[in-house]
């Protein structure tokens, strides 16, 4: 079974080939106040044999719209907020650094409905409220007999794929749910559109069973700050044996894959 949020976006997607996965496009923490952001993105990079990063006040509305590396990459990761507006799901947007042009740091579902993502396999909006859709009311201010979300934007853009989150995430497992999707997925010898959903679906069965013992051994290979170092030891300490820290929907649940 395959779905799509929209047959609009279907039709538009269904006939387009992706054959490489090697090139990432990511934003990391435009705010600079998601503390785990950093550790996500800094260990999803060598996952992939080329990247760039735009972090904290160079993620800028203007440099995302403007990056010639997005229009070229298979992988774009937002490591950012979101917020979804059920009044007007137009301005639903990801929350991007801002600078002094006119733009407000806003990525609206409008402007992602504008972008082109020829060569694009996978997004993967890492933010809270990314995989929500509006179940009411009417087509509101797009010209479609669909509901809209910003999965259906990038999807129209011209990625295939999305994985986007249905309501308020913790960004602390959610660092860890990323991290160990991208080592999921890398371990597949073809990157079909399927193979997202399946790498998604391990990492979240891994963060639910996961325990203090196999997490401590797993952090271990990470690239971690000193500072992250401390704070993750400190926390682990207080756990007893065996516990399973994320064992709660809350923590694992709330990420889909939504592909064409």
């Amino acid at each position: 079974m395959r779905y799509a949020p929209s047959c609009q976006v279907l039709q538009l997607s269904q006939n387009q080939q992706r054959p490489n996965f090697t090139k990432l496009f990511a934003i990391q923490n435009p705010t600079n106040d998601l503390y785990y952001t950093d550790l996500e993105v800094e260990n999803i990079l060598p996952l992939f044999p080329s990247s760039q990063v735009l972090a904290r006040q160079d993620a800028t509305e203007t440099a995302v719209k403007t990056n010639q590396e997005m229009l070229v990459s298979h992988c774009h990761h937002f490591s950012c907020h979101g917020n979804f507006d059920l009044e007007s799901p137009l301005k639903s947007a990801l929350i991007l650094a801002k600078d002094q042009s006119q733009e407000d740091g806003n990525l609206t579902l409008a402007e992602i409905f504008g972008l082109s993502l020829n060569q694009c396999r996978l997004v993967t909006l890492s933010a809270c409220e990314t995989g929500i859709t509006p179940v009411f009311g009417n087509t509101y201010e797009y010209n479609s007999d669909e509901y809209i979300s910003l999965p259906s934007g990038f999807l129209y853009a011209g990625s295939p794929s999305v994985v986007s989150s249905l309501w308020r995430v913790n960004e602390f497992p959610t660092a860890f749910l990323m991290i160990k999707f991208y080592q999921n997925l890398s371990q597949f010898p073809t990157k079909e559109t399927g193979t997202v959903a399946i790498a998604l679906n391990q990492a979240q069965i891994w963060l639910r069973e996961v325990t203090k013992e196999a997490l401590q051994e797993w952090t271990s290979h990470l690239s971690l700050t000193p500072n992250q170092k401390f704070d993750l030891s400190h926390w682990l300490r207080k756990m007893p044996p065996k516990a399973q820290p994320f064992q709660s929907p809350y923590y694992w649940a709330g990420f889909c894959a939504i592909r064409k």
